[in-house]
């Protein structure tokens, strides 16, 4: 069941500290400053996916700012990305601003001074990440804060799909469901984010980056099959395998080395849990399409410079 948090059972005169002390302990901490002289009822509803926060937020008009004083007091280690439904906005971070209106979303990097102004009544849905479950560097997000992205096209579009129907159905998962789509939900950021940076190919065309941007998502969905290959995923996309060999050249990478890379990840973030039914390294090599329980331990050396049951048992104890 969500949390839900709300004003509307507190007088007028009381609703400002309380929602004060709500935003900041639901997200991360925050000044609130009101700009109605009679605050008008506000609500939070939030439930997590994982590592994952999503928090349907509705409130009227509003500021939120966080400054190097309340960085220092937690929170430095998140982004918020946040879809826009009703209301305007207006976020302010690395010296950009961003106009934000309905059916657009913006990142902030609560690691970094920045202010969300609310112009009027609005309602938006945040969804607060781990930095660590992206994999990219704080230079990377400096390219997406303070900026918009639209819903209707590319990369952008695919993640404010994916995270509309996350938010909407987050209640009908199981945890290790819900985590396995929140883990998705990191990739496809991190997709943008690297798009964004420059570091899919400039000289790309916009369609070419969208549809390597579908190819990646349809690819992460289907990673635990075993029988995943370039010629499956270029006929689910109904591309040829050159073409899909050429749009992961432009990332820089192979098919294959791309999908081992995002498998071994998988895997070691499963063999990291510390659970009394934690798997055995079999069991998590085949849950993310390894067949061969030697080639898995290569490759997983290869990439982290230790065993699988070495990563499993450092983390263990």
């Amino acid at each position: 069941m969500p949390v839900v948090l709300s004003t509307a059972r507190l007088a007028p005169y009381e609703r400002a500290d309380y929602w004060h002390s709500v935003v900041s302990d639901t997200f991360i901490p925050l000044d609130v400053l009101l700009h109605e002289g009679e605050p008008s009822v506000a609500t939070i509803s939030s439930r997590s996916l994982g590592p994952l926060q999503i928090s349907v937020v509705q409130a009227g008009p509003q500021t939120v700012s966080r400054d190097s004083r309340l960085i220092a007091r937690g929170g430095a280690e998140f982004i918020t990305v946040t879809m826009q439904h009703h209301g305007t906005a207006r976020l302010t971070q690395h010296g950009r601003q961003a106009l934000i209106r309905p059916g657009t979303f913006t990142c902030s990097d609560a690691g970094q001074p920045y202010e969300r102004e609310q112009s009027d009544s609005f309602r938006f849905t945040a969804f607060r990440v781990p930095k660590e479950a992206l994999g990219v560097t704080e230079d990377d997000l400096r390219a997406v804060t303070g900026t918009v992205f639209g819903a209707d096209c590319g990369t952008s579009a695919l993640v404010a799909g994916y995270l509309e129907r996350l938010a909407e159905r987050a209640g009908g998962f199981d945890p290790y469901t819900g985590e396995q789509l929140a883990m998705t939900a990191s990739d496809l950021l991190a997709v943008l984010v690297r798009e964004r940076q420059g570091r899919l190919d400039p000289q790309a065309s916009e369609a070419a980056r969208g549809m390597l941007a579908r190819v990646k998502a349809y690819t992460l969905r289907h990673l635990a099959d075993p029988d995943l290959s370039p010629e499956r995923i270029a006929a689910a996309n109904h591309i040829s395998v050159r073409y899909l060999h050429k749009l992961f050249q432009s990332d820089g990478v192979s098919v294959s080395r791309w999908i081992q890379a995002e498998r071994l990840e998988r895997c070691r973030r499963d063999l990291s849990q510390r659970t009394r039914t934690a798997s055995s390294v079999s069991a998590v090599a085949h849950r993310w399409g390894f067949v061969s329980p030697s080639h898995f331990s290569r490759a997983f050396r290869a990439a982290y410079a230790m065993s699988p049951r070495e990563w499993q048992s450092n983390r263990a104890s």
